[in-house]
């Protein structure tokens, strides 16, 4: 089996010569290109490992593409109002946008909208999922990051208005990028912000871990694998790199300082830095600009080993590794995508039903006045305590049952020899 192939994929905002562009991380080698919009910042995601989305810049709809039919434009998504960002779930089932100030989840296999949730007072500017799908996390335009459990937003009342896990408020301006580790719900989140700060957060606590205090404003934000790195994209241009590992414990707060830290900052942008990527073995890291290029990093060395030249300032650049898909001429999608409905509960809202498949629903918004887990937890331990307490008299009084069946048995016994003796008289009485 050959070796898994890391690729750039990387979009620009003018698309004069194609949406979306895939190259080779180490040669530079184009692969693919892809045609037929803008994507906006933060409007990339691949879904599934056989198709890619493109949340359109300023527009209602969101692009997709079979990863192999890169010159046909698959499907328009469309959405109740121009996307703001866009991510998928690792593991395939959910698709979530940002737009204007909620936060729209659809199910993959179904296309039905699950739920709107309406908690930030501003646009939403990020989103991304854990790694195992389980938590996603929100930072908008009025400074806040929140946490959000799949589990409980699926399983939530629509009724009632959906609280978040955790509410991250310590920053003062809009929130420009954030990024999650491994580790699902005990990950860790980074948060880069206009407010000049970068902060690394706990999922599992919601504690605040680090604070980092830079010269300019931090507009993107990555860690490598290990998390043993952290690197902040400034406004200036400049890239800093942060050691997660060289700080005293319990030290949560510390000013970067470029004079002090020469050997941490790269330098060769000439306008802010829009997006961060950073390889599979942390040796190399991919930078996006306003300058419009992609520039592809030696991390110890701090040298630029490539530098690509776009049309327009750069809107998505991230390493990933290639699909089988995408690299394969033959490959197909296992299932089409469905037609994704722009408002809740499908039909009764203009949706026309889709049908013809197989639907597993999660939630309530499908299944009327069904219990939820924590309802029915709580039914279950009410009727198991019942039963307890019934075994536990029941224990105390089997004796004296005992005593009265055998009382029983003993009478049902007399009233059985009665009865034969007498049907034997009857029968062995001489007759007249």
């Amino acid at each position: 089996m050959a070796a898994p192939v890391e690729v750039a994929v990387c979009t620009d905002s003018s698309a004069q010569l194609w949406s979306c562009v895939v190259w080779e991380l180490h040669s530079g080698a184009n692969l693919l290109t892809y045609r037929g919009g803008q994507a906006g910042p933060r409007g990339l995601a691949l879904l599934n490992g056989e198709y890619l989305l493109a949340a359109q810049q300023g527009k209602n709809y969101i692009c997709a593409w079979e990863l192999q039919r890169k010159d046909q434009l698959q499907q328009k998504i469309m959405c109740p109002g121009p996307v703001t960002c866009l991510t998928t779930a690792p593991n395939g089932l959910y698709v979530l946008a940002g737009i204007a100030e909620s936060i729209y989840l659809w199910e993959v296999s179904t296309g039905n909208l699950l739920v709107v949730l309406s908690r930030h007072y501003q646009d939403v500017s990020c989103l991304k999922f854990t790694g195992d799908s389980s938590h996603f996390v929100s930072g908008g335009k009025d400074c806040l990051v929140l946490v959000w459990s799949l589990c409980s937003v699926l399983q939530a009342d629509p009724s009632r208005i959906l609280a978040p896990r955790h509410v991250w408020s310590q920053h003062t301006l809009p929130i420009t990028d954030l990024h999650c580790g491994f580790g699902g719900p005990m990950a860790r989140v980074a948060t880069a912000s206009l407010d000049q700060t970068v902060k690394l957060w706990a999922v599992s606590s919601g504690d605040l871990l680090l604070s980092v205090l830079f010269d300019v404003g931090i507009t993107s934000v990555t860690m490598d694998l290990a998390e043993h790195h952290m690197f902040c994209g400034g406004s200036d241009g400049s890239i800093f790199q942060v050691d997660l590992c060289s700080w005293q414990p319990g030290q949560r707060e510390h000013n970067f300082r470029p004079e002090q830290s020469a050997g941490k900052v790269f330098k060769g942008h000439r306008n802010q830095v829009t997006c961060l990527s950073v390889s599979t073995d942390g040796s190399v890291l991919l930078s996006g600009s306003h300058d419009e290029s992609v520039r592809l990093w030696d991390v110890k060395s701090k040298q630029s080993l490539r530098t690509v030249t776009l049309k327009g300032p750069v809107t998505n650049a991230a390493i990933v590794l290639a699909p089988p898909s995408m690299l394969n001429p033959e490959s197909r999608p296992s299932l089409p995508l469905p037609h994704f409905n722009k408002h809740l509960l499908g039909a009764e809202h203009g949706d026309e039903a889709q049908g013809g498949g197989l639907r597993l629903q999660l939630g309530l918004h499908l299944q009327g006045t069904e219990q939820t887990y924590l309802e029915r937890l709580e039914q279950l331990q009410s009727a198991l305590a019942g039963y307890m307490a019934k075994n536990m008299l029941g224990n105390q009084m089997l004796p004296a049952r005992v005593l009265e069946l055998e009382e029983e048995v003993r009478s049902l016994r007399k009233i059985n020899r009665d009865l034969f003796d007498f049907s034997t008289r009857i029968i062995t009485r001489p007759s007249k």
